[in-house]
């Protein structure tokens, strides 16, 4: 198999770089990264509950299926289609090898039962599967299996049978190459299918966290708890947890907790001011007229030449005065983009705000009354939904609504569907609040991803969306890449048009 990348078989670890548990996102980037080495890239997810139903990640040039979990979107089975994409080593050692007679060898070959025994020894735990019946087939599947790592091979159904050991029966009944591997966590292939998808996994979801140097790594998060009036607790995978409190957290605890952040990023957005209270001089309480900053200043915008209008002379001074008292106090704030966390923090100076929920305890909350500081005023927690705008640009964030109250209908967590969140919701803060909702369009707001994956799940609105690149869903037809935002005090959701949570915000 010449010219043929060669990966290590780790039994209930994983193949090559690929480790189980790993996130979907991990996984996705690593691929995305070489190109020439996995040229094609297919997932399969279900449009209607993506979040439940486990994703598919197909690589046919390499001969692999990936199969993550829906709800934590881990790596949880790793399988081998064709054993001529890719020569597979174990210990060091090549796990087969085909004739030499045969360099290019048929599709349909794979190693031979005795070549595994040979290079992986005895094991007892075998199991054989019969025809389905009504199905026509003639042919079972003998599963032989070790810890973590399991083959099949095609069985005459006439010539099993319970007397016959497996041995005899693979190398001289019915001898034939396999026809897939598995790579699992497990004591055996019987054992595991039962709870795959559920299973706690031994390593974590980070790729960089399962290799050399990971002491100098922060930990990973779990879960984020949302509690009340800005309360937020971070659960992570070996550390204590973490609680930020917005509008007292400070960006050095930030980087001391979670580490440096992903990125840094800068941004005014003036589609969104109109919704603020405007700025008002400190001196004569007159509110200004404009929202001060432009590109001089420092500061990505967009959207400028569209919103861009003529001024009077009243305004200029205005302009002026705003951009005098509040353009470096703009300029410092920013997001923090953790994206292998999955989720943003944005840097700001404390505004007041109303409670989220009024405290069941007499105890301070809001921000604080030193406006000097920079604090945690926002977090942003991203679902990474398949088929949504923005997939694949962060790692998958589980959440849960924690408020510590009476017992509500549903469980308040990142993988119910809003209408069930915005129910139980809605008896918290009694009226339509939640009914109404803003459309924001993907399409104009954002680039483009740009991906080379192909999506073969339907897009959001789209019918003729399927077997199309990212890039051209989202830059489909009409509506392709809206969600709708919902608000309730302290949250916003963004929700997909199949009832998923795109991105929890809590202010």
């Amino acid at each position: 198999m010449p010219n043929k990348p060669a990966m290590q078989v780790h039994p209930r670890r994983g193949l090559g770089f690929l480790t189980l548990g790993a996130s979907l996102h991990d996984i996705l980037t690593r691929l995305k990264a070489q190109p020439r080495t996995y040229p094609t890239i297919d997932i399969s997810y279900s449009s209607s509950e993506p979040l439940m139903i486990p994703v598919f990640l197909n690589l046919p040039s390499n001969g692999f299926r990936l199969r993550f979990d829906g709800p934590d979107q881990r790596l949880r089975l790793i399988e081998v289609l064709d054993f001529t994409k890719t020569q597979l080593r174990y210990n060091d050692k090549d796990l087969f090898k085909f004739p030499e007679a045969s360099p290019t060898p048929a599709v349909d070959t794979g190693p031979a039962f005795r070549q595994i025994y040979n290079r992986m020894g005895l094991t007892n735990l075998e199991e054989y599967i019969p025809p389905i019946l009504g199905s026509g087939s003639d042919q079972g599947i003998l599963v032989w299996s070790y810890p973590g790592v399991a083959f099949t091979f095609p069985v005459q159904h006439a010539n099993w049978s319970p007397k016959v050991d497996f041995v005899t029966l693979l190398s001289y009944t019915a001898p034939a190459s396999a026809l897939s591997m598995a790579i699992f966590d497990g004591r055996s292939w019987e054992e595991a299918r039962s709870d795959l998808m559920i299973r706690a996994c031994p390593y974590p979801r980070s790729l960089a966290l399962s290799s050399r140097g990971r002491e100098s790594r922060p930990d990973e998060v779990d879960l984020v708890r949302v509690g009340a009036n800005g309360k937020i607790l971070l659960d992570r995978r070996a550390s204590s947890p973490f609680q930020m409190v917005l509008g007292k957290t400070t960006p050095q605890d930030l980087v001391a907790e979670l580490g440096p952040p992903d990125a840094i990023y800068r941004k005014y957005d003036r589609r969104l001011s109109i919704h603020k209270t405007p700025p008002r001089d400190r001196k004569t309480g007159r509110a200004y007229s404009r929202s001060p900053p432009t590109n001089s200043d420092g500061l990505v915008d967009t959207d400028e030449s569209s919103t861009h209008t003529s001024a009077d002379d009243s305004d200029v001074e205005d302009h002026e005065m705003v951009k005098e008292n509040t353009s470096s106090d703009l300029s410092a704030e920013c997001f923090y983009n953790y994206f292998d966390h999955g989720f943003d923090v944005f840097i700001s100076y404390p505004a007041n705000r109303s409670p989220t929920l009024s405290p069941v305890e007499s105890e301070e909350y809001g921000y604080e009354s030193n406006t000097k500081k920079l604090v945690a005023t926002k977090m942003l927690l991203h679902g990474n939904v398949p088929g949504s705008y923005p997939f694949n640009r962060y790692r998958r964030s589980r959440w849960v609504i924690d408020f510590q109250i009476a017992e509500l209908d549903v469980n308040l967590d990142s993988e119910t569907p809003y209408t069930a969140l915005s129910e139980s919701l809605a008896e918290l803060w009694p009226g339509d609040l939640n009914k109404r909702a803003m459309v924001l369009n993907r399409d104009f707001w954002g680039d483009s991803p740009g991906s080379s994956c192909e999506l073969l799940g339907s897009w959001e609105d789209s019918t003729n969306a399927q077997k199309k690149g990212m890039e051209s869903n989202a830059k489909g037809g009409p509506g392709a890449g809206n969600t709708k935002l919902y608000g309730f005090p302290g949250l916003l959701f963004e929700v997909l048009k199949n009832d998923a949570v795109s991105c929890l915000t809590v202010y």
